[in-house]
């Protein structure tokens, strides 16, 4: 069994790198243009963003939700926040809103299809994270450890 160090001084074997090598991308295209580079930095810059993830989550496990439902569900977030998101997500095609001409106006939120397939993504995540958790865990002591 071969072991590769890298900078962080843990030892990796090769079956470690051949099931890293499983989360690359499939048949990544040699020319990306420029416009889809763009896309995929900033749907990645809100994909990281807190509350896009909590809505995200909240609307995957609830399917529809009234603003007040989920402003309960998305704990901390203001109502300005929840809003900007919100139109944020309708805007990039994540979150359909529905409103119903009532008194008083009764808005609905869920995800889109392309929301659906979003949160199946950063289901991945979570599947990354189950799977990876252990080792991110011993990376940080040793980086702590060498640091003292």
């Amino acid at each position: 069994m071969v072991f590769m160090q890298f900078s962080t001084g843990i030892k990796y074997s090769e079956s470690d790198l051949e099931k890293a090598k499983t989360y690359r991308a499939k048949d990544y295209p040699e020319y990306v243009d420029p416009a889809i580079e763009a896309l995929v930095r900033e749907m990645m810059s809100g994909f990281a963003d807190k509350w896009t993830v909590e809505i995200l989550d909240a609307l995957w496990d609830a399917g529809t939700l009234r603003f007040s439902k989920l402003a309960r569900r998305v704990s901390g977030i203001s109502q300005k926040m929840l809003t900007q998101t919100l139109r944020r997500m309708e805007r990039d095609g994540l979150v359909v809103r529905d409103l119903y001409p009532e008194v008083p106006p009764k808005v609905e939120y869920s995800l889109s299809p392309l929301g659906l397939t979003r949160g199946a993504a950063f289901c991945n995540v979570w599947v990354w994270a189950l799977e990876n958790h252990e080792a991110v865990a011993v990376a940080r002591s040793h980086f702590d450890a060498n640091r003292r």
